[in-house]
């Protein structure tokens, strides 16, 4: 038999094989990890992402992380209210609900702006500024969930105001040392000439308990940018290691000079003293020309699933003359200089690839409903359409026996997997690939006490989109692919797109499946290259117009990040995603 004719045999048998798990389901042995470090340097497959983070406009954004979710509330039209919920910072498909709309003919009837979502004592608020119509009567105003769904309802708790009851936008609460206070944007008096920051004690989350502390006026030249009016706006609170900040936005937010600025409280000070808060001279964050943002500004702040990393999330436009238009959300990673001090950078253009926060991809088991000590269910599990996925269980096995048990896909079976035992202080990974639907998903793992033994479910999926191509590539919207979207790879280009911080629980071999369609109408053969290595050949078959194939490769890769470069293709290529599907042992 000739090489070329082994090629295609084997490639024939492995996608048999991948055919076989996707549909029929069978017996999937998993695999320990019998070093303990490397089990706890694992957080999750990684990957990347790319802003903007959601398909419409998202000005003012907010977001807080509970049990599991992000949840992101924004500007929406100034009519409602409605937050975003999903497992990670991409909220491409995320679910949408709007969970309140104001009555009419009231004071805060019309022109709701820059609602803010919080987690406070125990329950959820959302504060919002409006109107009657009349810019000059915009006031805040509080909203508490009346579940512990941020999704569901919400009761009216009345005006958050001062005694001054001066024009007020942009309110958020701190809480710091078991005190809470307010913090606003607001007019000194009743003409809009200028907005300043304020604070103020509280004694519950709605209701302000003491007179309103001026903090910062707009007296730097880059705050007044596009005035008058010139603004300080858009608060948000920034906490770390027992230092408060307070970043906000300056410079008119019509134009494209609209800024990040930031406020910082002395360690151990009292909040409500204003000799003790220093302003930064400069923008922490201001528009590049270059990466074509312009505009980034009323920021919100958030953290990795795991704690252990901060980002800033912020609106801009992609326009130099956008204006209000075109305002998305996007985010970038926080870092922190010796003194403690947070850098914000420059904001990222649309085409690079970001480092997804660190434990992204983790459905843990802590958040999941359990019924019974034989079934767990994990809900929330995305997809823009129906398919099949890679799933990666992480398990603990401790009794000295396999495990078998049977997935389910919203409420059909599936899968059966065996799961080795386990040492103590040992983790388990198992891998299988099961059918979805489009929209959001409930994994279910049964078996016997498959709740004490499931630790966390992951999709370790790559698509396309997110991963650095080059310029000679061509993004294109498809909504016959996996996230609605591919990346066309031209014929020759040597580095045509690259997966960066593609993560594994164990150094050794894995099956990667490459979702592929073949333009040219013949094979194309390409090469991929794992962290630097010498390039593998693979070839994508030809087949019908649009249809995706399916190419097995087995690769090396490590336990940390790795970087899979696909190039030199001899024909146009549209690439869907990339997956792991099993670990070879």
């Amino acid at each position: 038999m000739s090489q070329k004719n082994k090629r295609i045999l084997n490639l024939f048998i492995i996608v048999a094989a991948c055919i076989i798990i996707s549909l029929m389901g069978v017996w999937i042995m998993g695999k320990t990890n019998h070093d303990s470090e490397t089990a706890k340097a694992y957080n999750g497959h990684g990957g990347t992402f790319k802003n903007t983070l959601a398909p419409i406009d998202t000005p003012d954004p907010s977001i807080a992380y509970h049990d599991g979710y992000y949840y992101m509330t924004f500007t929406h039209n100034g009519t409602d209210i409605m937050i975003m919920k999903s497992r990670t910072l991409d909220f491409n498909g995320a679910e949408r609900r709007v969970v309140w709309y104001p009555p009419v003919d009231t004071m805060y009837s019309a022109n709701l702006w820059a609602p803010e979502i919080q987690y406070l004592q125990g329950k959820f608020y959302i504060y919002f500024a409006a109107d009657d119509g009349a810019n000059e009567n915009h006031r805040m105003y509080a909203l508490e969930a009346e579940t512990n769904d941020p999704m569901g309802s919400y009761s009216f708790k009345g005006q958050v105001t001062d005694a001054t009851n001066k024009w007020a936008i942009d309110g958020l609460a701190l809480e710091h040392e078991n005190q809470l206070y307010f913090v606003w944007s607001g007019w000194e008096g009743d003409i809009n000439v200028e907005q300043n920051t304020y604070i103020a004690p509280m004694s519950n989350p709605y209701t302000i308990s003491g007179p309103r502390v001026l903090l910062s006026k707009p007296d730097l030249e880059w705050e007044k940018a596009g005035g008058p009016p010139y603004i300080n706006e858009g608060q948000a609170i920034l906490k770390k290691d027992d230092r408060i900040f307070i970043a906000y936005s300056g410079a008119g937010s019509w134009t494209p000079f609209y800024s990040i600025g930031l406020l910082t409280l002395a360690a151990g000070a009292d909040p409500l003293d204003a000799s003790k808060w220093t302003k930064a001279a400069e923008p922490l964050m201001k528009m590049d020309s270059d990466a074509e943002v312009y505009g980034p500004g009323h920021n919100t702040f958030a953290s990795s699933p795991d704690g252990e990393e901060d980002f800033i999330v912020y609106h801009a436009t992609s326009g130099q003359s956008d204006g209000w238009n075109n305002r998305k959300a996007r985010a970038g990673r926080i870092e922190w200089n010796a003194d403690g001090m947070p850098i914000f950078g420059s904001p990222l253009s649309l085409n690079t690839a970001i480092e997804v926060p660190a434990g992204s991809g983790f459905f843990q088991a802590e958040h999941a409903l359990v019924e019974g000590e034989d079934n767990i269910i994990f809900s929330g599990i995305p997809s823009a359409l129906d398919t099949d996925v890679p799933l990666l269980l992480q398990y603990s096995n401790e009794e000295g026996e396999e495990l078998r048990v049977q997935i389910t896909v919203n409420g059909e079976a599936q899968s059966e997997m065996i799961l080795p035992a386990t040492k103590p202080n040992e983790l388990g990974y198992a891998y299988a690939v099961i059918t979805v639907k489009e929209g959001h998903n409930k994994v279910g793992i049964m078996g016997h006490q498959a709740a004490k033994h499931i630790l966390a479910i992951e999709v370790p999926r790559f698509e396309a989109e997110y991963a650095q191509f080059s310029l000679d590539s061509e993004l294109r919207d498809n909504p016959e692919r996996s996230n609605g979207r591919s990346v066309v790879i031209e014929q020759g280009v040597k580095e045509a797109i690259r997966f960066d911080y593609v993560k594994v629980p164990n150094k050794g071999t894995y099956t990667v499946r490459i979702k592929a369609a073949n333009i040219a109408g013949s094979d194309v053969p390409l090469e991929l290259s794992v962290n630097g290595e010498r390039a593998q050949k693979l070839t994508v078959p030809a087949g019908e117009r649009g249809h995706l194939a399916e190419v097995l490769l087995n690769v090396k890769l490590n336990a940390g990040p790795n970087s899979l470069l696909f190039g030199n293709a001899s024909g146009a290529i549209e690439l869907d995603c990339i997956d792991i599907i099993s670990e070879i042992k």
